[in-house]
């Protein structure tokens, strides 16, 4: 049976390169977990902010929100928190430093979405491997996922890179720059602005 699908923002980060919450940056006049809350939602109105609770007075009263419930840093606390809430889940997962994302990515992302994988990742332009955090992952990569976090590992990639999942180029693959530096954020800007 297919899992559902929901959207998670992973706003949990320390931000600690840029030297300020990412998950505020107003690349597209608005903080940034709202923008790509609104692409998400257009996919599926189910979307959840990830986030630690103390990020949650800087964020919106009005959006879902799931918690950090897991001990740990990372993504994978992001990941698993949202696994623990709904275990029958498969979610559409997008780190909030991806600036430059658009609609058309993350439909292409769907549309060749494998339900009998363990996940669907965008390939990185950058050094080719599974992008964890623009993926879908089903309930049973979240289920390795944990496995290898109990395990004492804690890297999303390398989990897929364990597991049986689809990895696609996107045709847009530009949409997948990451910014984590006051430098990188320049440069994003510099993008959107032409």
């Amino acid at each position: 049976m297919t899992a559902p699908l929901k959207g998670l923002i992973l706003c949990g980060g320390r931000s600690t390169r840029m030297q300020q919450d990412k998950s505020l940056i107003a690349y597209h006049g608005m903080p940034q977990w709202q923008y790509l809350y609104q692409l998400v939602h257009n996919i599926t109105p189910d979307v959840y902010l990830s986030c630690r609770e103390e990020q949650k007075p800087a964020l919106s009263d009005e959006v879902p929100m799931i918690f950090d419930s897991i001990e740990g840093n990372g993504p994978s606390v992001g990941l698993l928190s949202a696994h623990a809430a709904f275990p029958d889940t498969a979610w559409l997962v997008l780190a909030v430093d991806l600036p430059l994302i658009s609609q058309q990515s993350l439909h292409y992302l769907v549309s060749q979405r494998q339900v009998l994988k363990d996940a669907t990742s965008l390939i990185s332009p950058v050094n080719h491997l599974p992008e964890p955090l623009i993926a879908i992952w089903e309930p049973s990569g979240l289920k390795k996922l944990l496995h290898n976090f109990n395990e004492g590992k804690n890297c999303p990639r390398k989990t897929l890179l364990q597991s049986d999942i689809l990895q696609i180029e996107n045709p847009f693959s530009a949409e997948q720059f990451n910014a984590n530096t006051p430098e990188e954020m320049k440069e994003a800007e510099e993008q959107i602005r032409h």
